[in-house]
């Protein structure tokens, strides 16, 4: 990259503040309401800037929606300015020869130093940045109620897998549900992967979730997770088939269960509750995986727009979704941390306090893995199919061997 081209981007950034830089149209599934309140302010920050934001909003918390709409616009030749899209679909969609190329910003503002070294390279299609990142989502956290703990007897939150079988033989004594689920796939999954990195590590998760290595897939020690997560099957309630996360969440809110693996957006729904961090509720790592972070990372995927105001407008974009006001802002709404270095967590509530230092210190150590259940590690398809081979034991007497040669044949599908 020559000088030249660096002191041309910067001018193309001091540029994006002039009045009336053309239009923005993103297409998200930010439909909640801290989620509408974020993408709320973000479009005023733009407006401030004198770029007009279209807003292209598809309800549908998982984005299936969102990405269905969004082939049909690109299909037609009419790609929005911006979709909300993340992990290896990022790859997929750069082989179609459709995003634009945003280094003028992210090369002026210096965004190889700020983002974690695992997510940068995410964020680039063949070594060019075409997406902005927002935010990062721990998913291995296990959500506890400590009234319940006290009701059971148990001293403390389990830190390993024998403390928290012991933990819920206890609650299930006390005549409670240990473990709150819902029997969904993407649920089955996530809870799989928590428990993958527990009993593996990361070395052996980023084999398996993300390298595909075949030998690692039907191991001893894959049979292991398995045989972890059949025993975890026997503190899941006979009403768990179809159960919505949230609803998982609100057992444990209201002391009917007493713990729940699920990312750090199950915050949202204590917070609404009115519960209060380390006096509520506990958020500490799934077992086995507090040196671990397995992460889900939202990020705004920029498509190649014609007119140089919208060019100018995109870049605008891309700034305003790296600025520290607006990573924080977005943030404390979401539940998540942001992705951006530097930012202040003075305004941020224990939880996300602790996820920011576990994410500091996993991506120094190596530990800092991408989530499988959140489109992060692999291709759809075969996520899908490891999701549905998961799901699958989740659903019946296979066993742990047999589990484990199926997902290893599982892991072919491309």
């Amino acid at each position: 990259m020559t000088k030249m081209w660096i002191a041309a981007a910067c001018a193309a950034v001091a540029g994006i503040g002039l009045a009336q830089a053309g239009e923005v149209e993103v297409l998200h599934y930010w439909t909640s309401g801290g989620e509408a309140r974020s993408a709320a302010e973000l479009k005023k920050t733009l407006t401030a800037k004198g770029v007009a934001w279209k807003d292209f909003a598809v309800a549908g918390g998982a984005g299936e929606n969102a990405a269905t709409a969004l082939k049909a616009r690109v299909i037609s030749g009419n790609p929005p300015t911006a979709a909300q899209i993340k992990g290896p679909a990022i790859q997929e969609w750069g082989q179609e020869g459709v995003l634009a190329n945003i280094d003028a910003v992210a090369v002026a503002e210096k965004w190889d130093s700020l983002l974690p070294p695992a997510v940068a390279p995410i964020m680039k299609y063949k070594g060019h940045y075409v997406a902005a990142p927002i935010n990062v989502h721990r998913v291995n956290w296990l959500w506890v109620n400590p009234a319940v703990l006290k009701k059971a007897g148990v001293a403390k939150p389990p830190a390993t897998f024998d403390e928290f079988f012991a933990a819920a033989d206890k609650i299930k004594q006390a005549g409670l549900i240990p473990v709150a689920h819902g029997g969904q796939v993407w649920q089955d999954a996530t809870l799989f992967e928590s428990v993958l990195l527990g009993v593996g590590g990361p070395e052996f998760y980023k084999k398996t979730m993300v390298q595909l290595d075949q030998a690692s897939l039907s191991s001893p020690t894959m049979v292991k997770v398995f045989e972890t997560l059949g025993r975890i099957k026997t503190y899941i309630d006979r009403d768990a088939p179809g159960r919505d996360w949230n609803l998982a969440t609100a057992m444990v809110i209201n002391g009917q269960a007493g713990m729940q693996f699920m990312g750090d957006w199950a915050k949202g729904e204590f917070t609404a509750a009115g519960k209060k961090p380390g006096i509520d509720f506990l958020c500490v790592a799934a077992p086995g995986t507090a040196k671990s972070f397995s992460f889900n990372i939202d990020s705004l995927l920029m498509f190649q727009k014609r007119k140089a105001d919208d060019q100018k407008a995109q870049l605008a974009l891309a700034s305003a979704v790296m600025s520290p006001a607006f990573q924080e802002t977005f943030n404390l709404n979401k539940g998540s941390v942001p992705v951006r270095a530097g930012v202040s967590m003075a305004k941020f509530d224990s939880c996300a306090q602790q996820s920011m230092a576990d994410l500091q210190a996993s991506s120094k150590a190596g530990s800092f893995v991408p989530s499988m259940s959140q489109n992060m590690a692999v291709g759809s398809a075969t996520q899908g199919a490891l999701m549905d081979m998961v799901a699958r034991f989740m659903n019946s007497s296979m066993t742990p061997q047999a589990a484990a040669t199926a997902l290893a044949k599982a892991a072919k599908t491309r």
